[in-house]
């Protein structure tokens, strides 16, 4: 038995699916059945879904996808946001009518996604109740990127006595990584290109050019010395936090592996973590800004920009209006 919005939620929907692995070329929306919820699943109509590096990373190409236990035909996207269309039977923590946001790997961009009431993102998605004064094109890009920063976070655990170096502080972890740190106390440095200054002043970061030179460029900003580093983008700024002198335990990386450095993952995140980050964004303390928004129809364009990691701020699909 499920209890559904009226009229029910029946018929088909549209989903974007790649029938094989690869680039943005392989994307495609299709018209797929409305999926019925079992007894502890709910079904969301989304009407955002947000857009993030994992999603085209894990469907580049078949060796990779496996490793994600993604198989063919296989969905696209992780982020999402809407409302709870129908639950099932033993479904408690939400109702039909609820707006929610959340992950479900792989298959967020579709006009509807499953979910279970106490899944993870990895397994059966997870959801999570939007608060008051958050919309639905903000919350859909929240979990990944949030918890991925949050979990950054606690593994060097920046504080008022803290300069903490940021690699690649403009992109869609940095966004939330930076302002977390500025609410932390710690005075934070972020790594960026010269058109990414201005954006990362208004995330409170003092911003630094990448590239060769960034160990003296830093030492020119923070004389007294960095004591944390987080690398968001590959091992650059975590090798340069090392020849400034900051120890391994307290650097990290989110996107490569270096030997005795601690990584960070988004599915470390402490409970109640993306909650906490999305009160925050709803009381206006942390601001995420949308770098752009596409119809579902545009899913090709959306990732092309996004894969380039030239934006600043997050990239929006649009599932309610297109």
């Amino acid at each position: 038995m499920t209890t559904s919005i009226s009229p029910n939620p029946t018929g088909t929907a549209r989903a974007v699916q790649l029938e094989s692995f690869g680039g943005p070329e392989m994307l495609r929306l299709n018209t797929v059945p409305v999926p019925v919820p079992a007894a502890d699943q709910i079904l969301v109509r989304v009407t955002a879904a947000g857009l993030n590096p994992m999603d085209w990373v894990m469907t580049a190409d078949a060796e990779t996808a496996t490793r994600f236990g993604l198989g063919l035909p296989c969905g696209f996207g992780t982020d999402y946001a809407g409302t709870v269309a129908q639950i099932g039977e033993r479904v408690t923590h939400f109702a039909v009518g609820d707006r929610v946001f959340g992950g479900a790997m792989s298959r967020a961009v579709a006009d509807y996604v499953l979910v279970d009431q106490s899944g993870t993102i990895a397994a059966g998605g997870d959801a999570h109740h939007t608060p008051d004064g958050l919309d639905d094109s903000t919350a859909a890009v929240l979990t990944i990127a949030g918890c991925t920063a949050s979990a950054a976070l606690a593994t060097v655990n920046p504080g008022p006595r803290d300069t903490l170096l940021v690699g690649g502080a403009g992109g869609g972890v940095g966004v939330f990584a930076v302002q977390l740190a500025c609410l932390a106390g710690a005075r934070v440095i972020g790594t960026g290109s010269a058109s990414s200054a201005d954006a990362l002043r208004a995330l409170g970061a003092e911003p630094v050019a990448y590239g060769r030179g960034l160990v003296e460029r830093v030492r020119a900003l923070a004389p007294d010395g960095v004591t944390a580093a987080m690398d968001l983008f590959g091992t650059d700024t975590a090798y340069a936090a090392r020849e400034l002198g900051v120890p391994d335990t307290r650097i990290t990386t989110i996107a490569a592996q270096i030997d005795g450095i601690t990584p960070a993952n988004g599915a470390g995140a402490a409970p109640g973590a993306i909650e906490q980050i999305a009160g925050l964004v709803a009381s206006g303390q942390l601001r995420i800004p949308i770098a752009a928004s596409f119809g579902v129809e545009h899913i090709r364009d959306a990732v092309e920009l996004q894969s380039a990691r030239h934006v600043n701020g997050k990239i929006v699909i649009d599932l309610a209006t297109s």
